[in-house]
């Protein structure tokens, strides 16, 4: 009994000394001195991995859609920091910051989620080098290179009526480009169609003239006659402030008076809007003039975003021949030069040119026209009840069950006929009523291509070939016998809609919507 009441004494002394140290420790950890303004530690953190990158995409769910990019991103760069290094954010990344931060200019309209965590990184004296950190920016860099790279996915536009073939761009790949040289991202032409950035320039000049005076129209006298130079008009004064606003003049005396100075500026207005130059004020230009400035500026957007979709190895080909639909303009370029350009008539309202592109690999000369199926019953047919000698009339025979026009002057196909073998069974050709050529508004056929230049067209494709003279295709195409000629190269043709269009001089020019399709692109670009 002793032995144990020794033993319990003793195990009480312990216990309560030990209670008395740590009352004593705790104490001594309350007074000691506190240290002011200690500067913040960095976080010392691990590189990232896959698993922070799991719980990243879970923190921003609305960045979530980066994610396979991002751990393409990192695996390629083994899992260490992109966007920082021993004296902080790279270069590169400053400058993504600040694209994000003037997105709009690129003409687009989006929120940009989660942009205040973003700041907080930028305006830190010392942004931490932590795995969140660099995975923030990495998706505000996918975030940039979709909207201003990519722009809608392929499965809207082609629920707009859009079938050219778009490129699938690996923006992981492009970021090593960025990284080499990240005035890239500026202007890049292998990125993004060089008329991509002439646009941007306009958009820039009609967003700083829309912030000066964007409200004023003017009411035109039914009976207006056009003012020429030497006029005196109120008109000329409203003339002149648009033409200042919109570049067209260096300044703006307000004066009433048609001076020799507008005369220049008006012309090369008209002309930027579709209009015959000349160096009278019309009522047709004041009208034009009427329209809102904010509303050339969601065209210029709207044709932004077709830029994206066009694959940029067209600009980049030895040649290739592009379609204008509201423009009504064909132009033909070999070795990025502007070879031919022609007026073309296209498909009307009913009948819309489809807008896709081909490969053209045949010339045919003083062609058969194999009228199509549709044709034959709404329109041959019912002009067989009421003329049986519809046919002859019109150099028409039947042939195996079907209906063709035999070669000749009065031939639906002209002389001659372009083929890209394609399913909508589009192609261009040559047209015997010249007339519709010369019309402002050219949307006459049933979905093919008219050319204006025909002849010139045949020989420019030619003119490499040793086997062919300006002379013999002349020669063929008249003779009136059928006859094909495969292209040794096959040419790219591009059929696209743009209903704005920055020329080879610098002068941008607005076209009719033919088709009614800006709205709806319109309204899903400003519904984001």
């Amino acid at each position: 009994m002793l032995g144990r009441f020794w033993i319990l004494c003793f195990s009480m002394t312990f216990v309560l000394t030990m209670t008395a140290c740590k009352r004593d420790n705790n104490q001594k950890s309350i007074v000691l001195p506190q240290k002011q303004n200690l500067p913040e530690k960095p976080v010392k953190e691990v590189a990232p991995d896959s698993l922070k990158l799991h719980w990243f995409v879970k923190r921003y769910p609305k960045l979530a859609v980066y994610e396979p990019q991002m751990r393409e991103l990192y695996r390629n760069h083994h899992w260490k920091f992109v966007w920082f290094d021993a004296k902080g954010i790279t270069e590169l990344g400053h400058l993504i910051h600040s694209k994000i931060n003037t997105i709009e200019t690129e003409g687009v309209h989006a929120k940009i989620p989660y942009k205040s965590y973003l700041e907080d990184i930028f305006q830190s004296a010392k942004p931490l080098s932590n795995s969140a950190n660099d995975y923030l920016i990495s998706a505000f860099y996918f975030f940039y290179a979709d909207k201003v790279f990519h722009g809608f996915d392929v499965k809207t536009s082609r629920e707009l009526g859009w079938y050219l073939p778009r490129k699938k761009v690996s923006y992981v790949h492009y970021l090593d480009s960025l990284m080499a040289n990240p005035k890239l991202i500026e202007k890049n032409e292998r990125n993004l169609l060089g008329q991509y950035y002439k646009l941007k320039e306009m958009l820039g000049r009609y967003r700083k003239a829309a912030q000066k005076n964007d409200a004023d129209t003017v009411k035109i006298p039914i009976d207006m006659d056009p003012l020429k130079v030497g006029d005196t008009s109120d008109l000329v004064a409203h003339v002149r402030k648009r033409l200042y606003l919109m570049g067209y003049l260096d300044k703006n005396t307000q004066s009433a008076v048609f001076d020799a100075s507008l005369a220049r500026p008006v012309r090369q207005y008209k002309e930027s809007i579709g209009l015959t130059p000349s160096e009278l004020i019309s009522g047709k230009m004041i009208r034009s003039m009427n329209i809102p400035l904010k509303s050339r500026i969601k065209t210029l957007m709207v044709n932004m975003e077709r830029c994206r979709w066009i694959p940029t190895e067209m600009s980049q080909a030895k040649q290739y021949i592009s379609v204008n639909i509201p423009s009504y303009e064909l132009a033909y370029y070999k070795n990025r030069k502007l070879a031919l350009a022609s007026n073309v008539v296209v498909g009307k309202v009913m009948n819309q040119t489809v807008i896709f592109s081909g490969m053209m690999k045949y010339i045919v000369f003083s062609p058969y026209w194999n009228v199509p199926p549709s044709i034959i019953k709404k329109e041959i047919k019912p002009a067989l009840e009421k003329d049986k000698d519809y046919l002859v009339k019109h150099n028409m025979e039947w042939d195996k069950g079907r209906v063709r026009q035999k070669p000749g002057p009065q031939n639906s196909l002209g002389w001659v006929k372009f083929l890209f073998p394609n399913s909508n069974n589009i192609y261009l050709h040559d047209s015997p009523a010249k007339s519709l050529f010369n019309r402002n508004s050219r949307a006459f056929s049933h979905g093919c291509i008219r050319v204006a230049k025909p002849l010139e067209l045949a020989q420019t494709l030619l003119e490499d070939d040793p086997n062919w003279t300006p002379e013999k295709v002349e020669k063929v195409m008249y003779a009136g016998k059928e006859s094909w000629y495969t292209l040794k190269e096959p040419v790219p043709v591009y059929i696209g809609y743009f209903t704005c269009w920055v020329n080879d001089t610098g002068i941008l020019r607005f076209y009719d919507d033919v088709y009614k399709r800006d709205g709806r692109l319109s309204e899903l670009i400003f519904k984001q």
